[in-house]
């Protein structure tokens, strides 16, 4: 367990939110959900395991809350810091290729039709312009309003960048849609699939 464990990406959320303070795997839990950190509690709590037991982090004494049970927090090690640093040094540097739901979708877009392909694709860009324009108001608000240093939000602008390329591109897709830049092929009539020789041979 502890290799596989170790392994889940969110070992590097986890890491990267003890750098700031000691927590208790339910608190670590609460903030990794509000970061947006896709977290599942059974699985987060096999990790901090994990993660105790190769050293990058250690108990602190229980803490007790009111009528709750006793929580046990745990704090980075000197260890944890140079594998959350090594983790960080070598996503920063190399690009991987990833498969994100929209990826997997576009690769299908055929199967829509090119009326109801553009028509989703206007959705779409229109639910990104909404996202966009909300995220660049938090992000504003954060930096001039909250005065928080810009590196510190440096993935609010960088979520940012991404969305607006996503949003030019299907901004584009559609409009080759409508000037026929990008056809359809005519849909075959049912049963008129070519036979391959063998069952040719076989008829």
């Amino acid at each position: 367990m502890p290799r596989d464990a170790l392994a889940n990406p969110v070992a590097l959320a986890a890491l990267g939110a003890l750098l700031e303070r000691p927590m208790h795997p339910y608190q670590l839990s609460a903030v990794l959900a509000e970061r947006g950190v896709p977290v599942n509690r059974g699985s987060l709590y096999d990790t901090v395991d994990a993660m105790a037991r190769a050293g990058w982090i250690e108990p602190r004494p229980a803490e007790r809350a009111g009528a709750r049970p006793q929580r046990t927090p745990y704090a980075l090690t000197e260890a944890g810091r140079s594998e959350l640093v090594r983790r960080l040094d070598g996503q920063v540097r190399a690009p991987r290729r990833e498969f994100p739901e929209f990826l997997g979708a576009v690769s299908h877009l055929g199967v829509l039709g090119p009326d109801r392909a553009a028509d989703a694709l206007r959705e779409r860009a229109a639910r990104l312009d909404a996202r966009i324009a909300e995220d660049q108001r938090r992000l504003d608000e954060a930096l001039a309003g909250a005065g928080v240093p810009r590196l510190f939000v440096i993935e609010a602008e960088y979520a940012l960048a991404i969305a607006r390329a996503e949003r030019d591109w299907v901004r584009a897709v559609i409009e080759d849609v409508g000037r026929g830049r990008l056809a359809w092929p005519r849909p075959r009539p049912h049963g008129s699939e070519q036979k391959n020789p063998e069952q040719q041979r076989d008829q």
